[in-house]
């Protein structure tokens, strides 16, 4: 997607690489990820700039690393340099102990700390320095996710007057939840500085506005039919449910591969053509793994006949092993799963093939070829490419999606897939056994609607709604408030 005479400068907390350490020498390898996947390509398109942290410290020599990288690309990557300091406060700390549980709906895991907060304060409004240094009369700044969210109120201190806009990438909380944050006024209001507030989902807009009406309560509100506008301090700001998606055709040709083919074949053939049903999360406690893994449990006690003859893959990337959360998670994750195939593997067939690591491309492919079913059950996500990924690779039209209420994805996709509740055992173990014997032609009637869905709603339509010209909602600011509809 061409911008008509803008040159696109994103940014996120992550660049699209990582500069790593290779013994005694440092190199740039490829970042991976939904949001690298998603604006990759129209970064190329327009020659744009990146800005984010390179997964190093100061010691590395990412400035001239990077220099090197982007003379080989069509679009230019910027460190934001972190300290050892900067990575423990910030980003595991203030971003990740406080802000990412609270928005997932999880106070439980929450923890609020005045020193995190400063050092949030900090780095972001570093990053904004490192943007003022590189914006243009052309410039369309485009900051990313929750890690970022007062680069906005900083780049205002420092009179940058263009465009801004902001995506949050995870759910944003109801009004209750988002009230027990001691910085709540701060983070609203520099909010609010950005021009256009991207969501996931209808219901993340809602309660945005819902934190609007209880927080700011001079701010105007006006609803149309695809966007609200927020009047504030003489402003007027936009806001938007714009689902991410994915590159449908990137997956849907992957998947008709030799390579893949075979790859699905193998994995089948070692499953003894078994019903298998595939997990694939990042580790984290919003994923709902270890409710998933009792309810293949009840699943199995329930249905005996299924006791044999359907099997588990369990796939755990490994993330955040530092945070005391994560480790106590997958400690978890490893007893729940010994417990479980102790007690009812024989001879041949074991219920749960739990694997602690990443997938290449290819065997990543395979499995979505190969699994019969996606049991994609987070208690609370932002969208979930998982299920779309999944979806663009079903391509015989024979797998069957059972998806979480609470994934962002469940807004697009509860017409075709088997919806529920993550933290209702027996229903999911139902939903297990209702899919286990589901007919072909039931499966493969859910799967057309999933994928035309998906292909109806790729990656190219999210950015053409936030990047283009598709706004049904007026720019002036709202005389009144009206309700959100």
């Amino acid at each position: 997607m061409q911008l008509s005479g803008k040159r696109l400068l994103v940014v996120s907390n992550r660049l699209p690489v990582v500069v790593i350490e290779d013994g005694e020498q440092w190199k740039v390898e490829p970042g991976s990820g939904g949001l690298i996947t998603a604006l990759t390509p129209v970064m190329r398109e327009n020659r744009g700039i990146w800005v984010g942290w390179p997964g190093c410290g100061p010691e590395a020599p990412a400035a001239s690393l990077l220099d090197e990288y982007n003379a080989k690309q069509d679009y230019e990557l910027k460190a934001v340099t972190l300290t050892v300091e900067d990575v423990q406060k910030f980003y595991r700390g203030f971003s990740n102990r406080t802000i990412w549980p609270l928005f997932h709906d999880l106070l439980g895991h929450c923890k609020f700390d005045a020193e995190q907060w400063n050092s949030y304060i900090d780095v972001n409004r570093r990053f904004a320095e490192t943007i003022a240094g590189l914006v243009e009369p052309d410039s369309f700044i485009w900051i990313h996710d929750y890690q970022l969210m007062l680069v906005g109120h900083f780049l205002r201190e420092m009179n940058i007057d263009r465009h801004i806009s902001f995506f949050l990438h995870i759910p944003f909380p109801s009004r209750d939840l988002f009230h027990r944050l001691p910085w709540k006024y701060d983070i609203l209001q520099s909010l609010l500085e950005y021009d256009n507030l991207g969501f996931q989902t209808l219901h993340d807009r809602r309660n945005f506005i819902q934190c609007v009406k209880a927080f700011v309560p001079e701010a105007t509100i006006k609803t149309y039919k695809r966007e609200s506008v927020v009047g504030y301090e003489n402003r007027a700001i936009r806001l938007g449910a714009y689902p991410i998606s994915i590159d449908f055709h990137e997956f849907n040709d992957g998947a008709n591969t030799k390579e893949v083919a075979d790859a699905a074949w193998f994995i089948h053939e070692n499953a003894k053509n078994r019903i298998l049903v595939l997990g694939l999360d990042r580790l984290d406690y919003t994923k709902g793994i270890p409710e998933r893994f009792i309810a293949f449990e009840r699943m199995l006690e329930k249905y005996p006949d299924t006791q044999g003859n359907i099997s588990l893959i369990q796939v755990v990337v490994p993330s955040r092993l530092r945070v005391p959360d994560y480790q106590d998670l997958k400690e978890s994750l490893d007893s729940l799963g010994g417990r479980i195939n102790g007690r009812f593997s024989k001879h041949g067939w074991i219920p749960i093939h739990y694997m602690f690591r990443s997938l290449e491309r290819t065997q990543l492919l395979g499995h979505y070829r190969a699994c019969e079913i996606a049991l994609i059950t987070p208690l609370r996500d932002g969208m979930n490419l998982i299920a779309k990924e999944y979806c663009a690779s079903s391509i015989d039209n024979n797998g069957i999606l059972i998806l979480s209420e609470f994934a962002g994805a469940s807004e697009q996709m509860a017409k075709g897939a088997i919806m529920v509740n993550p933290y209702d055992i027996e229903d999911t173990a139902d939903a297990i056994y209702r899919a286990y014997i589901m007919d072909t032609e039931e499966r493969q009637r859910r799967m057309r609607i999933l994928r035309s869905e998906v292909r109806r709603n790729d990656v190219r339509k999210w950015i053409e709604w936030i990047l283009g010209s598709r706004h049904d909602a007026p720019s002036q600011i709202p005389a009144g408030t009206a309700a959100d509809g």
